[in-house]
């Protein structure tokens, strides 16, 4: 009996994960793959024009830490004048992303090293 209620609770987790995760991308591709594309490699002309970062690269994912990952899409993103260079996806936005799916979008930009 404790290993089927085991066994149910493993894939209740996995069934979690794997929703979070497609939830993940799917927010990527409305919120982010604009300037970042679908791909993290910032080579759109948004991205270009923002000097955003290429995530597939492993230099630049090393820099990454988690907290100020959540910050940026909290907060979003201004630059030394004061203007914004990426808004913040979880106030002022008609869809905010809640924590979850903050935490679950920084997990699936660091899946995009190559």
């Amino acid at each position: 009996m404790k290993k089927i209620i085991l066994l149910a609770a493993l894939f209740g987790l996995v069934a979690t994960l794997s929703s979070q995760g497609a939830e993940a991308k799917e927010n990527w591709n409305t919120q982010c793959a604009k300037c970042h594309g679908a791909d993290g490699k910032s080579d759109t002309k948004i991205g270009a024009k923002l000097g955003a970062k290429d995530f597939t690269d492993a230099k630049v994912q090393a820099a990454m830490k988690d907290e100020e990952m959540v910050k940026a899409i909290k907060d979003g993103i201004k630059d030394p004048d004061g203007r914004t260079k990426m808004k913040a996806f979880v106030t002022g936005v008609e869809t905010p992303l809640s924590d979850e799916e903050v935490k679950a979008l920084v997990a699936y930009v660091h899946g995009l090293q190559k």
